[in-house]
């Protein structure tokens, strides 16, 4: 076989192999950031209070929810499986649109409900309901926590305004490591 039909024939593997492995790199980056995302959806839990009205103390779950679609496969089941906060055992739950919110304490809106987060964060005003996004400018937009991603690092954005309104209290630990965002809420 001559040298440049070789040479052709290699090109051309690697080319099949870059194309072939290429959505498999891009799946694998998504994965671990949803999988970083989950993780932190749980520990929202331990970082934030809820008035006695939202979260009754006894046995009532805490919830975690995810509206549109999912983007986080089971990982986000399997952080929180056997797992409970102050007592109240973790459960994920699934909702295909906003009226369906009903028991839910940390809610994730995923980026497919972009076209109505307007109307959605209106809906859950004044709901005692964490709100948690990753569509461009989240938390300015009355979202409670936005994940940003900054020179490739999760970042988290918080407006307070938003939380006080939800009668929220975000623990300082969380909010030392945040970037605070929009209208400053009056004390």
């Amino acid at each position: 076989m001559p040298v440049l039909a070789l040479r052709a024939l290699l090109l051309l593997a690697l080319l099949i192999v870059v194309i072939v492995t290429m959505p498999t790199v891009g799946l694998a980056r998504l994965t671990q950031e949803y999988d970083l995302k989950a993780a932190f959806l749980f520990h929202f839990a331990q970082f934030v209070d809820w008035p006695a009205d939202a979260l009754p103390e006894g046995n009532s779950p805490l919830t975690i929810g995810i509206l549109g679609r999912d983007p986080f496969g089971k990982s986000l089941d399997d952080i929180v499986s056997n797992e409970t906060v102050d007592g109240h055992k973790l459960l994920v739950r699934r909702f295909q649109n906003v009226a369906q919110v009903d028991s839910c304490h940390i809610l994730f809106i995923d980026s497919s409900e972009s076209g109505r987060m307007d109307q959605i964060l209106s809906h859950l005003k004044g709901r005692s309901i964490l709100t948690v996004g990753d569509t461009k400018d989240f938390a300015l937009k009355s979202g409670i926590i936005g994940f940003v991603l900054s020179e490739k690092r999760l970042r988290l954005a918080v407006n307070l305004a938003a939380a006080n309104v939800a009668r929220l209290t975000i623990s300082s630990k969380l909010l030392r490591q945040s970037q605070i965002v929009g209208p400053v809420p009056v004390q």
